[in-house]
């Protein structure tokens, strides 16, 4: 298994480690509930250096990234960053990711899933057929995300960017904790606010900002999360997780980001989703509520009234901060309207549950 900077810290700290896309993990500390709690209601720190990184440059990057990713990266200037996802020739999901604008049409880092590694740069490099400059930088970039409503106010004393205003899906580059050359964020994937810290994993820096962010942080309870609570949190904001509620079948459409499809410009696939578009899809991703007790699982079938089945589950989870069970799961049309009352198959029993509208929290 691969490690990152912080793998030792974790083991240290007691967490309970496990396999997560080719690297040592940690997945939980002090449990679920507790991580969950903290990060909603104060700061919790999460280590996601196993996320993949590229850096693309040259005249010919932003026609690239635009060719490949679904979003429109144009309107993106320095400094702003875009949610968007890459499709396949037959319009499924290769993979979602986040378009950092490092310098307006030359330079943009691409953040992509740890398990899509490989597979994206493939693609990319595949599809490069302008001679951009293509770098992955994913083994020497560390990347810490600190969530939750006092996140900013903690970190703030420690770097002279002005964190505390920095806007949603917007960036800032300069020193943090005496480290050089770092670069904050605030895309977020908790729903809880808070900043995301990418830097060089070179010397002793990442000791020096994990110990400043707990050291700055210890007075107000600032705590390490592992990647389960991440799990719950980003369920319970309705954001889909590549692999469960998004892959290479699902189409942007069914996956409910047609909000992030702009057919203004041409992308791959970009037909047969314009097809899909005018004709209706046949299922689509929904969030629901458990009516009766249970927990939804990825891959339980969704049946209606009279068993027959019309989708499946690829999230669930008792949500804590809500004290209810909820899902997502792809449905036919028919039962994907809110309120459509639909069925969990949990063994040989049919559990009732509800089609409501995401985020739940």
């Amino acid at each position: 298994m691969k490690t990152t900077p912080f793998t030792q810290k974790h083991i240290d700290l007691g967490a309970k480690m496990a396999d997560f896309a080719g690297y040592n993990m940690p997945i939980s500390y002090s449990g679920i509930n507790d991580e969950h709690a903290t990060v909603r209601k104060n700061a919790g720190v999460f280590d996601v250096s196993h996320m993949g990184e590229f850096i693309l440059k040259g005249e010919n990057a932003l026609g690239l990234i635009q060719k490949l990713s679904t979003n429109d990266a144009s309107k993106l200037s320095a400094g702003k960053a875009q949610y968007s996802c890459m499709t396949n020739n037959e319009g499924g999901i290769i993979d979602d990711l986040l378009i950092y604008c490092i310098e307006e049409n030359k330079v943009y880092m691409l953040v992509v899933n740890a398990s899509n590694i490989e597979k994206d740069w493939n693609w990319i490099s595949e599809h490069n057929t302008d001679d951009v400059e293509m770098h992955n930088v994913t083994e020497k970039t560390a990347l810490l995300a600190i969530q939750g409503p006092n996140a900013t106010k903690i970190l703030q004393p420690l770097t002279d960017m002005d964190l505390l205003n920095l806007k949603y899906y917007t960036f800032a580059k300069g020193t943090f904790a005496g480290v050089g050359n770092i670069l904050v964020s605030a895309t977020g994937y908790t729903g809880a606010g808070g900043v995301e810290i990418y830097f060089e994993d070179k010397g002793d820096d990442a000791e020096k900002i994990w110990n400043a962010i707990f050291d700055a942080g210890k007075s107000l309870g600032i705590k390490p999360i592992g990647l389960a609570a991440r799990d719950t949190l980003r369920l319970e904001m309705g954001f889909c997780l590549y692999g469960n509620d998004i892959d290479d079948t699902t189409t942007p459409l069914e996956g409910g980001l047609g909000w992030i499809t702009k057919f203004t410009k041409d992308f791959t696939a970009k037909n047969i989703l314009e097809i899909q578009k005018k004709e209706g899809i046949q299922r689509k991703l929904v969030g629901f509520e458990m009516i009766d007790k249970g927990i939804p699982r990825k891959g339980y079938a969704i049946v209606n009234t009279n068993d027959e089945e019309i989708g499946h589950v690829t999230s669930g989870t008792q949500a804590p901060s809500l004290g209810k069970a909820i899902g997502m799961g792809y449905v036919k049309m028919e039962q994907a309207s809110i309120g459509s009352k639909i069925h969990i198959k949990v063994r040989e029993k049919q559990l009732e549950a509800q089609v409501v509208k995401m985020p739940f929290a």
